[in-house]
């Protein structure tokens, strides 16, 4: 299974003749890209692509407040990815993998798709327990989480922004699935070694990354 994961930066090389090179069977996007672009790898490369949202995408949610009112949240941006699959918060079982996802960056302003860390563990604890009551009646485990932060203290920033999510450690304790992908730690030319937790290989595959992985 080859996986092309894809985060916060646009690689022009991908709407070239690379991608094609590439041959992925699956597109994994980790947040803050455009949609149109997302809506091309998927296209051009005819395979799967899921994603979650990152703190410069469009808000995952709209807030329930009436469009009239002063201050009023107006969203005029697609919140969805034609032709993807969501999985902010949710799971998907695609080509033979289980997939689970957790978009949006530390709480740092009222920006959308931001969490305290306490909001991210309630969203951690719902969907691990989704994961938990699906593997007791089909036996299969999560193969790989996306992210568009990593885990506290796990390959992100030092600035308020950046860090990442304590919750997430839980996540990976309770799931132990075999790959977890994020963005929003940009390289600025610096590589960002790939990390490990447990039996769970973090990435951040900004701009993008080519794995492999058995179903």
């Amino acid at each position: 299974m080859r996986i092309l994961a894809v985060a916060d930066e646009v690689a022009p090389a991908l709407e070239g003749s690379l991608l094609a090179q590439l041959r992925p069977d699956l597109i994994l996007a980790c947040g803050d890209l455009p949609f149109d672009y997302l809506e091309y790898l998927g296209t051009a490369a005819d395979v799967p692509l899921c994603y979650v949202h990152g703190n410069h995408d469009p808000a995952l949610d709209v807030p329930r407040v009436p469009p009239y009112l002063p201050g009023a949240f107006e969203q005029e941006e697609p919140r969805r990815v034609m032709g993807g699959v969501s999985v902010d918060g949710q799971m998907a079982d695609l080509l033979g993998l289980r997939i689970i996802g957790l978009g949006g960056s530390i709480r740092y302003n009222q920006g959308p798709n931001q969490y305290t860390d306490r909001e991210m563990r309630l969203r951690v604890r719902r969907l691990s327990r989704k994961a938990r009551t699906r593997r007791r009646r089909d036996g299969k485990t999560v193969d790989v989480v996306i992210t568009h932060s990593p885990p506290l203290d796990c390959g992100d920033g030092e600035d308020p922004p950046h860090r990442g999510f304590a919750a997430f450690h839980r996540l990976l304790d309770e799931l132990e699935p075999r790959l977890m992908l994020h963005g929003h730690i940009h390289p600025h030319g610096f590589p960002r070694p790939d990390r490990t937790l447990g039996p769970t290989r973090i990435v951040n595959v900004i701009p993008y990354r080519l794995m492999e992985l058995d179903p």
